[in-house]
């Protein structure tokens, strides 16, 4: 089947958003909810950036699409990769390829959303960073076709990158405002459009994300709605309000929706530390710190939130891995073959068992039994050296003084071209509030799909909720149907 039209469609992809925000602090989202059609998203467990990302993109599961998580641990490299952006990763038709196949005049903007590089879409923006040989690291964008980087750039300045994530994300800082990474992203969607004109805008906002991580959407104990997040939900509706009003004036459908919602948390979850006192972990000692040695670990975690696949390198031990793990306090489940099957995640990329957290927890990939031997990169923002995620990195040390003239120092030697190592983040997992990737009890902490038209999965007036993979169908129908 192939259309002779397509309605133009922006899809808002609010990260951290929930049923249970939307109100008298979101007054235009809430608005826009009432006007619209809703249904809330089942998690795809687990529910992580890239693994929705890929979900709603592919209408499959990760045992199809292979983005089993937002990192993972390569087997044949014996490397831990995270936030990798090659979009050949994702290894089902993505939803642009199947309009563009409907409709070669079909066009696609991506900005933002993960899996970035590489893409079959006309226009791309993606953070990626410079490396020159000399060890420095420039913060910047890449851009498809390049020149759009310079058209961009020209009008909005330098991409606020420590305003994306970091110890600066989600507070007043050098970079900007709270909400500056999301306000550039907007504005480079409003650029886009006008310039450009696509089919399908897909638009990465993900300003709740940081406040909801550092101080969780609830307070602790409680159901009640966290003050410390107010001003976000404040910053964020005001964003959305004014894409709204922007596409429509322009004819565009606009979808919101989000990857998943953030629970409070109360407990951190060290599983490499466990097995590293059973015997399991191999640890290699360089330059006074210790690294963890995948390669020749029998055992060994890869920590990604709520989820934290499990490599056993040596099999005669899956059993007592599995008994172990499910005993940690936290721990709501163990997936084995069975069950990664049941749940669509029997990829060779996910682990030989994978723990889901309770929805009060949270797994770190935290590895080393004293401080002072933690790898030097443990206490710097450093996403792609660590073998996990690590949430930490929104906080600056407390135990440190000074720590304004500290940066400032290091920035100063930066900018002289001597070497520094911005050490300035914390090794007190405690500090995290707030958490996602299991399935929260409560459906107001479920991800939301909001539509302009009619939602057609599931029976008409059903409140049943949509499965992850149902968002590539409405997004196929609303476009394209």
């Amino acid at each position: 089947m192939v259309y002779s039209d397509m309605k133009r469609t922006a899809v808002l992809n609010v990260v951290g958003l929930t049923r249970g925000l939307i109100g008298e602090h979101t007054p235009r989202i809430a608005a826009y909810l009432r006007s619209g059609h809703s249904r809330d998203i089942d998690p795809g467990l687990p529910a992580l950036t890239c693994t929705a990302q890929a979900d709603y993109l592919t209408g499959q599961r990760p045992n199809r699409h292979g983005i089993v998580a937002n990192g993972w641990y390569h087997r044949e490299l014996a490397e831990v990769q995270f936030w990798k952006q090659s979009n050949h990763l994702v290894t089902a038709p993505k939803l642009f390829e199947v309009l563009k196949a409907k409709n070669p005049a079909f066009t696609c903007a991506k900005l933002f959303w993960w899996y970035n590089l590489y893409a079959a879409v006309d226009f791309a923006v993606t953070p990626r960073p410079m490396y020159p040989a000399d060890g420095r690291k420039f913060f910047d964008v890449q851009t498809w076709p390049y020149e759009l980087r310079t058209e961009l750039k020209s009008v909005l300045g330098e991409f606020p990158f420590a305003g994306f994530w970091g110890p600066a994300a989600g507070v007043s800082s050098p970079q900007g405002g709270p909400d500056c990474a999301s306000r550039w992203i907007a504005d480079s969607a409003r650029i886009t459009e006008e310039r450009h004109q696509p089919t399908l805008s897909l638009v990465y906002l993900p300003h709740l994300d940081y406040n909801l991580q550092r101080h969780g959407p609830t307070l602790p104990g409680s159901a009640q709605l966290n003050p410390a997040i107010v001003p976000d939900l404040r910053a964020i509706d005001t964003l959305v309000g004014g894409l709204l009003d922007f596409y429509a004036s322009r004819g565009v459908q606009v979808v919101l929706l989000s990857e998943y919602g953030i629970t409070t948390v109360n407990r951190a979850i060290h599983l490499n530390r466990i097995f590293r006192e059973r015997g399991w972990l191999v640890i290699k000692e360089e330059l006074g710190s210790e690294l963890l040695n995948p390669g020749n670990s029998r055992v060994f975690a890869v920590a990604d939130h709520q989820v934290a696949h499990i490599y056993v390198n040596d099999p005669s031990l899956l059993a007592e891995v599995q008994a172990v793990v499910a005993a940690v306090p936290g721990v709501a489940e163990v997936w084995d073959a069975a069950a990664k099957q049941a749940h669509g995640i029997d990829h060779v990329r996910a682990g030989d068992l994978i723990a889901i957290a309770e929805e009060s927890s949270w797994f770190t990939y935290y590895y080393w039994l004293d401080d002072q031997r933690a790898p030097d990169f443990a206490r710097c923002v450093d996403i792609h050296r660590k073998p996990g995620y690590d949430p930490v990195e929104l906080f600056l040390d407390p135990k440190k003084s000074a720590m304004p003239l500290r940066i400032a120092w290091r920035l100063l030697k930066k900018k002289l071209g001597f070497r520094m190592l911005m050490d300035v983040i914390p090794l007190e997992s405690e500090l995290v509030k707030g958490s996602h990737g299991c399935r929260p009890r409560n459906r107001a902490d479920w991800p939301i799909f909001i539509s302009p038209q009619a939602i057609t999965t599931g029976a008409a007036g059903t409140d049943a909720a949509l499965a992850s993979t149902d968002v590539f169908t409405e997004l196929q129908q609303l476009i394209g149907g």
